[in-house]
């Protein structure tokens, strides 16, 4: 959804999302550091219900496990990205949630607590923990009916608690505010308290939800980009001292020509793909 050749194809008239496939890989760490996130044509993608195979990588689901089969190319520097993440969820979540008045915004938090294990040859990296998967899917683009949202989630003693605030450009802004236990019994919580957080160096605007009169500090930026910032904080929620993945987006940024511009040189596009190798 922040392909600059979907958008410029969109200018063109109705676009083929088919056409404008990639994951995204972003590994951060003391160890390594890298990124890919390699565009590929229709010709380069293969799926059907239980797989997704974009160019040399590929993702499956068993019924128990999503297994993710990742073979990239790092971008600035053309290093190998190769490795396997597996995540299993300990429950799914069928509610999805719509994000604007028109409804034509969806996200579901598919399986908001999970084991995951990661495996990676290149770089050697391999670590165990929690993590989380969610999706947005639409019908039509964000910058189109979003300004700007602000996302959160925090693993707790009793499950995941998730805040995600969108700032609309019509109609009104939204709150939704979860806490979902290890089983996926899903429960729409008060709102935390909204405590803003200095700006990235991008100048881009964070705040995050916790408790009231309590603080929320950065504790790293791990992504600072010109409309876009994932950061990891610590914050305290229902008197819990957290760790947080936080995410803001600024889709005003977003539709800059200067920033459509400068897009490919984290995004290269291939147009084909004849088969693994």
């Amino acid at each position: 959804m922040f392909s600059p050749y979907y958008a410029w194809a969109r200018q063109r008239g109705p676009a083929d999302p088919e056409n404008h496939c990639a994951l995204n890989v972003a590994l951060y760490g003391e160890r390594a550091r890298r990124w890919a996130m390699t565009e590929r044509g229709r010709g380069a993608i293969r799926r059907d219900e239980s797989s997704f195979d974009i160019g040399p990588s590929s993702l499956s689901w068993n019924g128990r496990e999503l297994s993710i089969e990742i073979s990239e190319v790092s971008v600035p520097w053309p290093l190998p990205l190769r490795g396997k993440v597996r995540v299993v969820p300990t429950a799914l979540n069928e509610v999805a949630f719509t994000l604007d008045s028109e409804g034509r915004h969806r996200w579901q938090p598919i399986a908001p607590c999970c084991r995951v294990a990661v495996d990676f040859d290149h770089p050697d990296l391999h670590w165990r923990g929690d993590g989380y998967f969610d999706i947005n899917h639409g019908d039509a683009p964000l910058e189109r009916d979003f300004q700007s949202w602000q996302w959160s989630r925090a693993a707790t003693r009793t499950g995941t608690v998730i805040s995600y605030d969108t700032v609309a450009r019509a109609g009104a802004d939204k709150s939704i505010a979860l806490h979902v236990d290890p089983d996926a019994k899903l429960e729409r919580i008060a709102p935390l308290v909204d405590t803003p957080l200095r700006k990235t160096l991008w100048r881009v605007d964070r705040s995050a939800r916790a408790d009231a009169e309590t603080s929320v500090r950065v504790v790293s930026t791990l992504e600072d980009a010109p409309f876009y910032a994932r950061s990891h904080l610590a914050a305290r929620i229902h008197g819990e001292d957290v760790a947080m993945m936080h995410e803001s987006l600024s889709l005003d940024r977003f539709q800059m020509p200067i920033v459509q511009a400068m897009l490919p040189f984290r995004m290269p596009r291939r147009e084909g793909w004849r088969g693994r190798g």
